[in-house]
């Protein structure tokens, strides 16, 4: 990795660290200190603390894009389509608490417009919804808006997650899968 690359990188998982440990209640100089690098060369890569926090936020979108996002096979039964993704989103916001966190931070604190937020999540809010209107079409789940059903699905899952966290360092396979059949079965038509 090139110098500037690496000094980008180390600026932005500091201001990730800071922002889970404390939310956004720290200077430019606490992140400069944290990334060793000096506080004006922070301004070389962001203008700002916003230009920097979005960037942080833009970080977590690509990863949860990438990791629960897929390509559409119509070959794919809907029921498993939903339940895959319902696992994928659980060990997506399992495996990583400080992703957890920071996600459940910035999405609850409105540090950018709806529509940049929108924007930046938008591959996997298209999924998730059209996952969704595909096992609707099936007769899967219930009648609901999709864009109502799809956020509802990884706010309990998160939600879940977060109460299991502070009570246990594990999770096991029991404990994930009930998870997911209470998602499924949350959304589901009754008697599917």
């Amino acid at each position: 990795m090139d110098a500037i690359a690496d000094k980008r990188s180390r600026i932005l998982a500091a201001a990730t660290e800071l922002i889970v440990e404390s939310g956004l209640q720290f200077p430019m100089s606490t992140i400069s200190a944290k990334a060793n690098v000096a506080t004006g060369s922070i301004y070389n890569y962001f203008a700002s603390k916003e230009e920097l926090t979005f960037a942080v936020y833009g970080e977590l979108a690509a990863y949860i894009n990438n990791a629960l996002v897929h390509e559409i096979d119509l070959r794919e039964e809907p029921r498993a389509r939903v339940i895959r993704y319902i696992y994928e989103y659980i060990d997506c916001f399992w495996s990583d608490a400080r992703r957890a966190v920071l996600f459940e931070y910035l999405s609850n604190v409105p540090l950018i417009p709806a529509v940049q937020f929108d924007t930046l999540f938008h591959p996997v809010n298209t999924y998730v919804i059209r996952i969704v209107e595909l096992a609707q079409d099936a007769g899967l789940l219930r009648k609901a808006p999709a864009t109502l059903l799809a956020p509802y699905i990884g706010g309990g899952i998160r939600n879940t997650l977060k109460w299991h966290r502070m009570r246990h360092s594990q999770l096991t396979n029991e404990q994930r899968e009930q998870i997911a059949l209470t998602s499924w079965y949350a959304i589901a038509e009754p008697g599917t």
